[in-house]
């Protein structure tokens, strides 16, 4: 599974500014990595891995702005076309390690 969580959040005051950016540190701290600039990913190994860390998304919104949340599967993501300039690539996600 992944998470993409997508933002549309104030900067025009200082304080929206901070909000902004602790917001966009939590994503960070709790794994997320920037696919673009207001839209941050992670991949889960599970259905329930990714519930969680959609509601830990949900308990640092700001009360300012406009947050989306989507969770796709392995599958959907890897079908995703990047095209950047003139040249095309496909997303690769993290090879996943098993234990036994």
């Amino acid at each position: 599974m992944w998470v993409m969580v997508f933002f549309d959040l104030p900067t025009d005051t200082a304080a929206d500014r901070k909000r902004a950016a602790s917001f966009r540190k939590t994503l960070l701290q709790d794994g997320f990595e920037m696919f673009q600039f207001s839209i941050y990913i992670r991949h889960c190994a599970s259905r329930e891995n990714a519930d969680t860390h959609c509601r830990r998304v949900r308990s640092a919104i700001p009360e300012k702005g406009k947050i989306g949340l989507m969770t796709i599967t392995d599958k959907q993501f890897s079908s995703m076309e990047i095209i950047c300039g003139q040249g095309r690539e496909f997303y690769q996600p993290p090879l996943q390690l098993e234990l036994f």
